[in-house]
């Protein structure tokens, strides 16, 4: 039973350790040692262990005292955590924080302004989910997000503000194998070329681009449902298709993927379209939603 065990002991154990004694440990919670010393003992009982082996000059912990301060630092932090929830509870903190990004977007500008912003905000939970086309805009509407992120203007919606924040660079691609690849020169694969090859082309999980088809060029089609099933079924040679330039920069850079030869995909084979920090017109963004949007802007700032 351990019904008399209260925080002020488990915080006054885990204070003498990191001190280093009683007494200092005593100045640091601005007691009277034989206040620390009560405490200590007081929590010993209640534990049936002995804490500190007291025989030399300094408190030294047993290997019983040793084994409990990690959950004596344990119950500290979870304590805090829920002070600190609490504390954002008044003051109109979100308890979570929901976004829905395009599968075009670079995710790791998205971790890093998330990082910045549970350095300010470290009780928010975040949750996220990485979405082709119609995705991130549907979340907003159902209300499974607070904020999303997409590329392009196809999905717009009345009830939806956008705030432009980045270009996003496309770039239609084939793998280095590919019979594709081996025609060169500044317009050498025409739109007949391209119509007899597979094109590699993402689904719309949400039924709003439901009869549209966003820039498919061939009547051959693989039809993926993720980025990066998109991404691999290229490099594997199985057909063409657009991806992200910040995505396969490494491969054309490394040679395993190469840019097709044609103007009908954009000049170098390259398109950009804007990204937009989407939310809804009737929801206003908290503090720690702010919060990351101007995280995100100093990322895309610094990356631009």
């Amino acid at each position: 039973m351990l019904d008399g065990l209260t925080l002020d002991q488990v915080r006054t154990f885990v204070t003498v350790v990191e001190s280093g004694s009683f007494r200092s440990g005593a100045q640091r919670l601005s007691r009277v040692q034989s206040a620390v010393s009560n405490a200590i003992a007081n929590l010993e009982m209640e534990l049936g262990v002995s804490l500190f082996d007291r025989s030399g000059h300094r408190p030294v912990l047993t290997p019983e005292g040793q084994a409990l301060l990690a959950n004596a630092r344990d119950i500290l932090l979870r304590v805090d955590a829920m002070r600190a929830r609490a504390r954002g509870l008044n003051e109109g903190i979100e308890l979570e924080l929901s976004l829905t990004v395009d599968t075009l977007f670079p995710i790791a500008a998205v971790g890093a302004a998330l990082t910045q912003m549970r350095a300010a905000y470290p009780s928010v939970s975040i949750r996220l989910a990485v979405e082709p086309l119609g995705g991130p805009i549907t979340a907003l509407i159902e209300k499974r997000s607070t904020l999303a992120i997409l590329v392009g203007e196809d999905f717009r919606n009345p009830r939806i503000a956008l705030e432009a924040i980045f270009p996003i660079k496309q770039v239609a691609v084939v793998a280095a194998r590919h019979p594709l690849a081996m025609k060169r020169g500044v317009d050498a694969i025409s739109l007949p070329d391209l119509a007899d090859h597979p094109q590699i082309v993402l689904s719309d999980p949400t039924p709003l681009s439901e009869g549209r088809d966003f820039g498919v060029l061939s009547p051959r089609t693989c039809r993926v449902s993720s980025q990066d099933a998109k991404h691999a079924m290229i490099l594997a040679g199985l057909g063409w298709g657009r991806l992200p330039l910040w995505l396969v920069d490494h491969d054309l850079n490394e040679g395993r993927l190469v840019r097709l030869h044609t103007k009908a995909l954009g000049r170098h084979s390259q398109v950009t379209s804007e990204a937009y920090l989407a939310y809804r017109l009737d929801e206003p963004l908290g503090p720690a939603a702010q919060a990351f949007c101007r995280s995100l802007a100093d990322c895309l700032c610094r990356s631009d």
